[in-house]
């Protein structure tokens, strides 16, 4: 249920960002719209929900990463070097994929 849950939610955010991001030109600002950008607030929403889904991804995976490895160096800590490297290079590419996922929903926010 939770799959479906996640993937329901996912397919939101990205079916629903596409069209507000084919849309043609955006408004321009007046002077109270300094703070927040002027355009389309679906493309906003469907930026900060899926900037929302890449960290809370991102904390799930390494969450289970750090988990999984305190439990293994728990079992066999003899080879406690060997699951912290591996832990440690996991979570450095999670960690890009969510960088990576973020920057790309803020170029969709404010671009």
């Amino acid at each position: 249920m939770k799959k479906f849950v996640l993937l329901a939610a996912l397919g939101v955010v990205l079916f629903g960002a596409a069209p507000a991001m084919a849309e043609g030109e955006a408004t321009t600002p007046d002077n109270n719209s300094w703070v927040f950008p002027v355009g389309n607030s679906a493309a906003h929403l469907g930026a900060a929900l899926g900037a929302g889904l890449v960290v809370i991804g991102a904390g799930r995976g390494i969450g289970n990463i750090g988990s999984s490895a305190t439990e293994s160096i728990a079992r066999q800590p003899e080879a406690g070097g060997q699951i912290f490297t591996s832990m440690l290079l996991s979570a450095a590419l999670i960690e890009g994929v969510a960088l990576f996922g973020v920057v790309v929903t803020l170029l969709v926010a404010l671009g």
